[in-house]
């Protein structure tokens, strides 16, 4: 099993889709990262030399913001609006919709789950 960027990949598919068991890299960035290594789209991570592997792993270091250090900058980057008080970081703060959607009805996932209102039946 290869372990890249700290996760291990599977080992039995095709190169481009197990780079994207990797957070942070997508279909488009996999591509991008086997042309940029020469490593052949069809072939699967069990087939890979360990010197191809190290060739993954550098190049994955040094173009691509990966896994803890990706949500490290996530997190900051929701914290600075929320600091800063502006409309979306208050969405933020009140766990509510942040992009604009309705909240009268919906938003159940942002929200939980409904809560009776005592005193509300007729």
């Amino acid at each position: 099993m290869a372990r890249i960027a700290g996760v291990n990949i599977p080992t039995h598919k095709r190169v481009p889709i197990a780079l994207t068991y990797i957070t942070g890299i997508g279909p488009a960035t996999a591509k991008e990262i086997c042309e940029g290594v020469e490593i052949d789209l069809t072939r699967r991570v069990n087939e890979l030399s360990d010197a191809e592997v190290l060739k993954v792993r550098e190049f994955i270091d040094a173009n691509c913001l990966v896994e803890g250090d990706l949500r490290r900058e996530t997190q900051m980057n929701i914290k600075r609006l929320m600091d800063l008080g502006c409309y979306r970081g208050l969405r933020h703060r009140r766990n509510l919709p942040v992009r604009g959607q309705r909240t009268h009805t919906n938003a159940r996932t942002r929200k939980g789950p409904a809560r009776a209102i005592a005193g509300k039946k007729k």
